[in-house]
């Protein structure tokens, strides 16, 4: 198994342990996208205390890749989706946090999906 399939599992199996339902190629497709910064520790996760942080995703995920205009319901949707996985889960995987933004969105289609 490749580094990159053993990525894909440990977020799978995150979001089966979670009970969250999610599409394995969406899944695999969001996480390719995020290329070699799911081998580095730090930028793996995404810290959802840090307003530094969850201002990058809104910037340069939800604004820049999905395309969606800034508008309160981008943070809402943040917010929402880090409560879901969990305010106390200290591994809150940035592919798993940026595909249910996706999701969220309807927005599968930037994927090819």
């Amino acid at each position: 198994m490749s580094k990159f399939d053993e990525k894909v599992a440990t977020y799978s199996k995150f979001m089966d342990d979670k009970g969250l339902k999610y599409n394995a190629d969406l899944l695999a497709a969001v996480t390719k996208g995020l290329g070699p910064s799911i081998y580095k520790a730090d930028a793996e996760t995404v810290s959802g205390s840090d307003a530094k942080e969850l201002a990058t995703v809104k910037n340069n995920f939800l604004i820049k890749k999905l395309g969606l205009a800034d508008a309160p319901k981008l943070d809402e949707a943040i917010n929402a989706v880090v409560e879901k996985i969990g305010k106390s889960e200290r591994k809150k995987y940035r592919a798993v946090v940026y595909y249910m933004l996706a999701e969220h969105f309807n927005k599968q289609d930037v994927y090819g999906m």
